[in-house]
């Protein structure tokens, strides 16, 4: 095995895991703002794992930088629906306001909803990946 395909299993299993333990948290009711920063790093994991099995060699560790990559790379080259980009941006928008703004106000459900995304993206990234 390749340091690449090495790297690709482990970011594959950091998405897997951390989406397995955004579930857990939200089944045992924990703090919404908690839930969904874990969905929202499945997601993040799923996207590295994506780029590498695609061969692109990302230059940023910005987060925006990253899903602004997938955009251009996938979505609008028609590879993921344009759903995908909206679930990414959504959950993205979401762990930003739980993470850094002042009095935001998260529901369960709201980190329900997340999480589904999350899971969603995760399995379209699988599918496209042939996995």
């Amino acid at each position: 095995m390749t340091d690449i395909e090495a790297l690709f299993m482990y970011r594959l299993q950091q998405s897997e895991e951390t989406i397995s333990d955004a579930r857990k948290m939200l089944d045992a009711g924990s703090s919404p703002r908690s839930v969904i920063n874990r969905a929202y790093y499945s997601i993040f994991y799923a996207l590295l794992a994506l780029f590498l099995k695609a061969g692109i060699n990302i230059k940023t560790s910005k987060h925006r930088g990253i899903i602004s990559i997938f955009d251009k790379e996938f979505v609008k080259t028609g590879k993921f629906d344009k759903g995908f980009s909206e679930m990414l941006h959504a959950t993205f928008d979401a762990r930003q306001e739980g993470d850094y703004k002042e009095f935001v106000q998260l529901s369960l459900e709201d980190a329900a909803r997340y999480v589904e995304n999350a899971s969603i993206f995760l399995e379209g990234v699988k599918r496209f990946i042939a996995l």
